[in-house]
């Protein structure tokens, strides 16, 4: 398969949004634009498009790393379990997520902080790519033993806090991640059976837009939920079907044909989202169809540009500095947090001035650039998750 360069730009890029609007919560009297729109509001904020576009993206790169293993020689069983696994850590990750915002600090056996530490630790002692035994003597397996052990501990001694009063860990939403593990796991069983056809993913794009609309209006009187939200799945999807067009096209010596066909693409999806607008609005909270289908239309738009630039024109250099974010995303992801709880637990904290305006829009994109240079330092030391 064909190295686009684009898709790793684009998800580094969108790792580094990612990384700078979950940092907003620290800075006061900044643009309202910038933050996630309420959910009864119609409208879209920056924040609101970030989180569409890493489920884009996740589509984008889909269809190579299943090709990659059939062109390998993996038996269908072997590619089918490891879909079904990836997208189980995925969901495992994102439950233990969603449970630390609801946790009871106060009842818990050790601080919430600690217990965020733990966490995090757990993931990469599970699912890090191991090179080798460990500082030379501890097999893999023994590390990943330890990481489930970490994290059945942490389980246990866990306290939430709801309107039942003191609970324990419980499915309030699937988390970030959750939501990625689910959506990518429908995605990916499809794309297995449907392969390169540009024709067929297109209709399962039609179909899961079609259920996203019917989480808002039913005129045929059914109810089916693909266990989260159809909006998510259509994301993946749409990234898909950019894939999927990118590789056919390849196949028949017609790439010059790619950037009007996409960008033919991108206009259909943002018709759609404007022309329904007035029948659902914009919201991301409700995973409304306008809203997820203005931000594939975004999506599509972005990569036209980054392809463009990196696949066309070779203008790849600028993006150096934030590769590690596009080549380690879910180490990426993981990075804030041990950086959040240990500032916290040594009590740090910056001057009023610099978390203010613009001067702390700047203080959260250089945490931002670092976050990702901590992620490619890590890589160095072998350190990077690989699920």
């Amino acid at each position: 398969m064909m190295r686009v360069k684009s898709i790793d730009i684009f998800r580094a890029l969108t790792m580094l949004l990612m990384i700078f609007v979950n940092d907003l919560w620290t800075l006061n009297n900044i643009p309202g634009w910038l933050e996630h729109k309420a959910a009864d509001v119609d409208g879209l904020g920056l924040a609101d498009v970030v989180f569409p576009a890493f489920m884009f993206i996740v589509g984008l790169s889909l269809p190579y790393a299943i090709r990659a293993r059939i062109d390998r020689g993996d038996p269908p069983v072997k590619i089918i379990w490891h879909i079904i696994e990836r997208a189980l850590a995925l969901i495992i990750m994102g439950l233990f997520m969603v449970n630390l915002e609801n946790m009871d600090g106060t009842h818990l056996m050790i601080g919430r902080f600690t217990w965020e530490i733990l966490m995090a630790l757990a993931f990469i002692l599970i699912w890090n790519n191991y090179r080798g035994k460990v500082f030379g003597f501890i097999p893999e397996y023994a590390m990943k033993l330890a990481g489930f052990a970490l994290l059945i501990f942490l389980a246990a001694i866990y306290t939430g806090r709801s309107h039942e009063g003191v609970v324990w860990m419980k499915t309030y939403w699937w988390g970030i991640l959750g939501l990625i593990g689910w959506a990518y796991l429908l995605n990916a069983l499809i794309y297995y059976v449907l392969r390169d056809r540009p024709v067929w993913i297109g209709l399962a794009c039609l179909i899961l837009y079609m259920l996203n609309v019917n989480e808002f209006v039913s005129p045929f009187h059914y109810n089916l939920q693909i266990v989260v939200g159809a909006s998510n799945h259509a994301s993946v999807m749409s990234g898909l079907l950019v894939s999927v067009i990118l590789i056919k096209l390849k196949g028949k010596n017609r790439l010059k044909n790619v950037v009007p066909i996409l960008a033919g693409l991108s206009i259909i999806f943002l018709l759609f989202g404007f022309l329904t607008r007035p029948e659902w609005g914009i919201s991301k909270i409700h995973g409304t169809p306008s809203w997820t289908a203005i931000c594939a239309g975004i999506s599509t738009i972005s990569f036209i540009i980054l392809y463009i630039l990196a696949d066309r024109m070779d203008i790849t250099r600028w993006a150096n500095i934030i590769s590690p974010a596009g080549k380690s995303t879910l180490t990426c992801y993981l990075v804030p947090y041990f950086v959040y709880p240990l500032l916290a637990m040594i009590g740090f904290s910056l001057p009023a001035f610099l978390v203010t305006g613009l001067v702390g829009l700047l203080k959260s994109l250089i945490f931002s650039l670092l976050i990702i240079l901590i992620t490619g330092g890590l890589n160095r030391l072998h350190i990077s998750l690989k699920i």
